[in-house]
């Protein structure tokens, strides 16, 4: 007997004795180990976007050129309790996968009411590559994951209760802040919610409007008000580079075809593993479902809600929707689907859909590994750390002081402000004007540090 699928009938066992928490964790921590350990051993530097974030959070602000500032406050925070370990980095990714997993456990347990199908419900999951093959690059993708989470569920909490409670209203506006200050995308979220309620309270006027909904708004824009400002004083170029990001300087019409058609087959291919996880569970597809049923209602509404409104945009702009965007949008995509077919499901289907689950578990990770070690051109390949030690040779044969300051491009200078033992905060590219700001400075190739 093979050992995946002697492993599959153990699991099986143990979901019949009920035993499903300690799966739970246990896959929980396989996964924790599993993509931390492979990243880890098999890149000789962090990923472009880890450097570039890490590089904000030495020069830590309220907004950056390209994104909001919450990526680089958590990366700063564990910089400075691990320094430049790259493990560590890996291990905070994985820290925010399973953080969110564990959420979309506990909504799914609510809402599915069976510890078999909530677990299965994130099983599912694993078969997007979102939160698997891309997860060891931390940014601000996954920097947004645990804040949409929390976003679904303090909405379900307020959604499913018949008394609001304002303890759930505040959580929601901070989880619904720090995800705007993770990405601004998050707000297709947060549109979605908003309409949910819209539908609820003024069209189908089965829920009432509650003043303490009020209360989520006012904490939400409380803790944005920093960055608001940032923005103001800084022109709005957080924004702004999301629209060329989008391509909405092209101003074709092509592309309000072109780009919505490529955004459709992207996410099909993006779902075909989890789809076949799903054929590999169910009996048939039910021919009818019960669009009145308040659960689903909210299943649709934050699970597909946020994907229409992302190909609308792309259908009305022409704006490009880059693959990655989509990370946080799949997240409850197992609740959804396993509530919808939870009639189907055939659990004497069990052994082959965990066959297939562990087949894809570890394929992942070793496609990654094999991915990482055979090819070599690769920015995880970048010798970071050894053109950090020849810059502080040449830095300290002219001066004493340590550096302070680095110049350049986020992933040339990002690598510098990161491995050099002093953390010399990065300040931008190289201008005349920095460089004369400057007591010392030592300028190799197109990278200038300084003190």
């Amino acid at each position: 007997m093979s050992r995946t699928v002697y492993s599959c009938r153990l699991m099986k066992m143990a979901l019949n004795k009920r035993n499903i928490n300690n799966i739970f964790y246990i896959f929980l921590t396989t996964h924790l180990i599993l993509w931390t350990v492979v990243p880890a051993i098999t890149n000789l530097n962090l990923p472009l976007d880890t450097i570039e974030h890490l590089a904000w959070g030495s020069n830590l602000n309220w907004g950056y050129g390209k994104h909001p500032p919450m990526v680089a406050f958590v990366l700063e925070i564990f910089f400075h309790i691990f320094g430049s370990q790259d493990w560590a980095y890996y291990l905070l990714s994985q820290i925010f996968v399973i953080v969110s997993f564990f959420i979309v456990f506990k909504l799914s347990q609510e809402i599915l009411n069976d510890g078999t199908l909530s677990l299965l419900s994130v099983f599912l999951i694993e078969g997007i590559y979102f939160y698997n093959f891309t997860t060891p690059e931390f940014n601000v993708n996954v920097c947004q994951l645990p804040f949409w989470c929390l976003t679904v569920y303090y909405t379900w909490k307020i959604y499913n209760s018949k008394k609001v409670d304002l303890y759930d209203c505040i959580l929601l506006g901070v989880a619904a802040a720090f995800g705007i200050l993770s990405k601004y995308l998050f707000i297709y979220l947060l549109v979605a919610i908003y309409l949910l309620f819209t539908y609820l309270i003024f069209f189908k006027k089965s829920k009432k409007f509650d003043f303490k909904y009020l209360v989520s708004l006012e904490v939400f824009f409380v803790i944005l008000i920093p960055h608001i400002i940032w923005l103001f004083n800084n022109d709005f170029i957080t924004i702004k580079y999301g629209f060329v990001r989008a391509g909405l300087d092209e101003e074709q019409i092509i592309n309000h075809i072109k780009y919505p058609l490529i955004f459709i087959l992207k996410q099909i291919g993006i779902l075909t593993p989890f789809l076949f996880l799903v054929w590999l569970l169910i009996k048939k597809i039910p021919k009818k479902f019960n669009f009145k049923d308040k659960k689903l209602i909210f299943l649709i509404f934050i699970n597909l809600v946020p994907i229409l409104l992302v190909f609308m945009t792309s259908l009305i702009t022409g704006s490009k929707i880059r693959t990655m965007w989509m990370t946080p949008y799949y997240l409850f995509f197992g609740t959804l689907w396993i509530y919808l077919l939870k009639n189907q499901i055939n659990l004497k289907k069990l052994n082959s859909f965990l066959t297939g689950f562990v087949f894809l578990f570890l394929l992942s990770p070793t496609l990654y590994g094999y991915v990482s070690i055979s090819k070599t051109d690769k920015r995880t390949d970048y010798p970071g750390r050894e053109i950090a030690i020849k810059v502080q040779i040449a830095w300290h044969e002219q001066h004493d002081e340590p550096i302070k300051y680095v110049l350049g491009d986020e992933w040339a200078a990002g690598n510098l402000s990161y491995h050099i033992n002093s953390r010399p905060i990065w300040k931008g590219f190289v201008t005349r004007e920095k460089l004369n700001s400057f007591e010392k400075y030592l300028c190799i190739d197109k990278i200038c540090v300084g003190s």
